[in-house]
């Protein structure tokens, strides 16, 4: 299926089922905003990397505008729906200040698989255990999918964009163990180390070697 969307780039990726909360400012998009709210459709934003619009993007909902400011400005909450592709940029738009898009929507495989997701979700506490953060995902862990823990397990810019190319649930997982892999080890190395730095110059109760 393709369909027109009015664009809105930004340098984030955003991914299905998310709340985002943007503030807003700019002419073009208080108009698109206005405009989207009012007749309430959905809005797509592209992923912006190296200030280079990419051709993949998620379509958003405006769930709420929280505040509108004397200016103009607005701040709004918004939700993820589905990951488009863009086909073909409409940069002119009669009497409008904002550019548009002809996207196209991948089939995506959503199918949860509760029992691999419990233990990736065990490899994820343990990265936040060697962070020292305590992180609330609002559901039990075999509730979550791919996308619900995407930002919180340290991916680059480059890499949550290559996860929101993804169009299987078992492949993002397999994306999210194969950090997790490389990741926990490393961080697993500092953590010794800042041990035996803190130990340095202690008194230590050692054994002696019996020769």
């Amino acid at each position: 299926m393709t369909n027109f969307t009015p664009i809105f780039p930004l340098g984030i990726v955003v991914y299905p089922g998310e709340a985002l909360n943007l503030h807003i400012f700019e002419p073009r998009y208080k108009q698109l905003i206005s405009e989207c709210f009012a007749l309430k459709k959905p809005f797509g934003i592209p992923v912006v990397l190296e200030n280079r619009m990419q051709e993949f993007g998620t379509l958003v909902e405006i769930e709420s505008i929280a505040k509108q400011y004397e200016g103009g400005e607005m701040d709004i909450r918004t939700r993820g729906l589905s990951v488009f592709r863009l086909l073909e940029l409409v940069r002119d738009i009669p009497d409008k200040l904002y550019s548009g898009a002809i996207v196209t929507y991948p089939e995506n495989d959503t199918q949860p698989d509760a029992a691999g997701m419990k233990r990736l979700m065990g490899k994820v506490r343990e990265l936040h255990r060697l962070l020292q953060i305590n992180k609330d995902f609002g559901k039990p862990d075999d509730a979550l999918d791919s996308y619900a823990i995407a930002h919180h397990i340290g991916l680059t810019p480059e890499q949550e964009f290559d996860l929101l190319k993804l169009f299987s649930e078992k492949q993002r997982k397999e994306f999210i163990k194969r950090h997790l892999h490389k990741a926990i080890p490393l961080l697993s190395g500092v953590e010794q180390l800042k041990q035996r730095i803190q130990l340095n110059g202690h008194f230590k109760n050692l054994s002696g070697f019996n020769l």
